[in-house]
C-alpha cells in the first residue's frame, strides 16, 4: 500500500524535503529509511527525483521491502537541498523523517541505508532513538566525523576503487564509532563509488543486515 508524499518546509521556502514511500504495510514490524548521496550543484539547489544520485537507492529500497516480507515499512527521503548545507544539513532531513514516520506507524525500531552523503547523514543521525541499525554504502565522510551509536548495529560497506570517497577515510570513522559499538566494514573489491561494478554485493550486504537487524 502506498502512501502520501509528505513535505518538509526548509528555511528557503521554495526548498522541501519529500518522504517517499516504497512500502507501507498496515502493521509493518519495524522501519527503513533508505537516504541518497549527491553533490551540490551550481545553480540548483533543488532534489530532483531523478537525479541519479536518488534513482540509484531506489532498488535497493526495493529489495529491503521484499525481503522484509510485509513486515517492513521502508521509505526514501529526498533532502531539501543538494549536497551539504552547513545551515541546514541532511541530518536535520533524516530526524525530521524519522518524526514522520513515527506519526504514521508509532516507535518502532528503524534502520538508516544511505549512500556517500547519505551514508554520512545515517552515521552521523544513527544515535536518534528509534534507530536500531545503520548501513553506510561508499559513505563521503571526513575522517573526524563520529557519533555516539552505542547499542546499534553499524555496517559500512566501501568500494576498494571508489576515488569520490575514499575508503581511507571511511575505515577512520569507522575507527571512531567503533570506540563506543560494534562495527563491521567490509571493503567490495574492485566496486566503485556508483556501485555499478559489483552492484549486488552492495545491495545483498544492505539488506541482509537491515533484515537481520530488524527482523
Amino acid at each position: 500500500m502506498l502512501g502520501l508524499t509528505v513535505d518538509r518546509v526548509n528555511p528557503n521556502p521554495s526548498i522541501r524535503a519529500r518522504l517517499v514511500p516504497t512500502h507501507t504495510p498496515a502493521s509493518p514490524k519495524a522501519a527503513v529509511l533508505v537516504l541518497h548521496g549527491g553533490a551540490t550543484r551550481a545553480g540548483r539547489a533543488e532534489v530532483s527525483p531523478t537525479q541519479l544520485s536518488v534513482l540509484r537507492m531506489i532498488p535497493i529500497a526495493r529489495r529491503i521491502a521484499a525481503v522484509g516480507r510485509g513486515r517492513l515499512a521502508v521509505y526514501r527521503l529526498l533532502n531539501s537541498t543538494r549536497g551539504w548545507d552547513t545551515s541546514h544539513t541532511p541530518v536535520d532531513d533524516v530526524r525530521w523523517a524519522l518524526g514522520q514516520i513515527a506519526a504514521r506507524h508509532g516507535d518502532l525500531p528503524t534502520a538508516l541505508v544511505g549512500h556517500s552523503l547519505g551514508g554520512r547523514a545515517a552515521l552521523l543521525a544513527g544515535g536518534s532513538d528509534p534507530v536500531r541499525s545503520v548501513v553506510a554504502l561508499n559513505p563521503w565522510v571526513y575522517p573526524s566525523d563520529d557519533a555516539d551509536l552505542t547499542g546499534r548495529r553499524v555496517l559500512i560497506v566501501h568500494g576498494s576503487e571508489d576515488r569520490v570517497a575514499l575508503v581511507g577515510r571511511a575505515r577512520a570513522v569507522a575507527r571512531n564509532l567503533a570506540r563506543r559499538t560494534a562495527v563491521d566494514f567490509r571493503e567490495v573489491s574492485g566496486g566503485t563509488h556508483a556501485m555499478l561494478r559489483h552492484r549486488r554485493a552492495f545491495e545483498d550486504a544492505a539488506t541482509s543486515f537491515v533484515a537481520d537487524s530488524l527482523l
